[in-house]
């Protein structure tokens, strides 16, 4: 057997998700998440598409993340364009897909060490 270093210590990983409950590390959350490479934040004021403002992507952007993912639920729904607008007059790559799929690929990119953010929507 091979045994090769962790490199993901010190950084949030995604451990797992269903729909309702995301596992961070080991945290469980039951409501919207904020995460990033280096922090994951509760953001319980966010239920749903609707809720997504100005104000939370400054905080996403707080970050310096070269690309936003935003996990939509258990399907891929569309946020309001100005939304997204908000990242793409940063320069900051916005993507949007359902949640099961932003977990994954959040892992993907931060295995890969790229600065990435994600707001997961349960």
């Amino acid at each position: 057997m091979r045994l090769t270093r962790d490199g993901t210590s010190g950084t949030q990983v995604i451990r797992g998700y269903t729909p309702g409950e995301v596992r961070i590390g080991e945290q469980c959350f039951q409501t919207t998440v904020l995460v990033s490479a280096s922090m994951v934040r509760a953001e319980p004021a966010i239920l749903s598409l609707v809720d997504l403002s100005a104000a939370l992507s400054e905080r996403v952007l707080a970050f310096e993340p070269e690309l936003v993912l935003l996990g939509t639920g258990p399907r891929q729904h569309f946020p309001d364009a100005a939304f997204g607008a908000l990242f793409l007059r940063a320069h900051v790559g916005f993507e949007v897909m359902d949640t099961g799929a932003a977990c994954r690929t959040f892992n993907v990119l931060v295995a890969e060490q790229r600065r990435v953010a994600a707001v997961l929507l349960l």
